[in-house]
């Protein structure tokens, strides 16, 4: 079943359309700040002021300027698809004739679902590591008003942010699949993750519903930026918790649908 669904969905070209849009910017980014390559980025401060310092800069600015919004609407794109591809090629009934258990179909949705997620994160990293190496070059890793981190220090701050935000668009991805399988047409699902993305962020950034945002798995989602501040900490527990937390909702309330209703309705 997973082999069916990332060949289904890896390959089509809208799959490939999108992750490419999301390499390209990476790319265009690294162009438009070349000239400023070596030195600090205009007056910006944090990972946008650093990000012309080294590949490794450029990279982690790549994932915080994708990951608030572009990365989780591709993300959500790819899991409405595979939660609503079968329903609106009218396969679904088949499957479970062939037979094909819904606990099956579920497990290897679910595992094509973590692929294509991993799949979107890498492609901002890969291409913000590959285009930071061709303009700005291998350095260390700078962190502006602090001094730069060790080897070690560097790869782990980069490794805790990247894992940290393929927790978090985990977390959009599951509810997108939810909706796949819940609503009728999977342009209805895309639609509905993208509201909840965009409706999420403008109370996020509105500090009399604190109380709200604080319910929500995008609150957390930049929690990582810190770790690039010159105090170099970031409290991750509470978003992770959140996430995952999400992650188990959305599978549970995706189980109960595919399992309990009709495979066509």
């Amino acid at each position: 079943m997973l082999r069916i669904e990332l060949t289904t969905q890896l390959l089509r070209v809208r799959t490939l359309v999108a992750l490419a849009c999301l390499a390209a910017v990476p790319v265009l980014a690294g162009l438009a700040t070349a000239p400023d390559a070596g030195r600090r980025n205009g007056t910006q401060g944090g990972l946008f002021g650093a990000a012309t310092y080294s590949a490794l800069n450029h990279t982690m600015a790549s994932l915080a300027f994708t990951a608030p919004l572009l990365l989780p609407i591709v993300v959500a794109m790819l899991a409405a698809a595979v939660g609503s591809a079968d329903r609106d090629w009218g396969t679904l009934r088949y499957l479970y004739v062939a037979p094909v258990g819904r606990g099956r179909l579920l497990a290897g949705k679910l595992a094509a679902v973590a692929v294509t997620t991993a799949a979107a994160v890498l492609s901002v990293l890969v291409a913000g590591l590959l285009s930071g190496v061709a303009v700005f070059g291998w350095h260390p890793l700078r962190i502006i008003d602090a001094a730069d981190p060790g080897t070690g220090d560097a790869i782990g701050r980069v490794l805790a942010a990247s894992g940290y935000t393929l927790l978090c668009m985990l977390s959009i991805a599951a509810i997108a699949f939810a909706l796949g399988l819940l609503l009728p047409r999977g342009a209805e699902a895309l639609g509905a993750a993208v509201a909840f993305v965009v409706a999420a962020s403008i109370l996020n950034a509105q500090p009399a519903l604190h109380s709200v945002a604080v319910i929500l798995p995008v609150h957390y989602w930049q929690d990582w930026t810190p770790l690039f501040d010159p105090q170099g900490t970031a409290r991750l527990a509470a978003g992770a918790m959140a996430q995952v937390a999400t992650i188990a909702v959305a599978t549970a309330v995706s189980g109960l649908v595919l399992i309990r209703r009709d495979p066509a309705a």
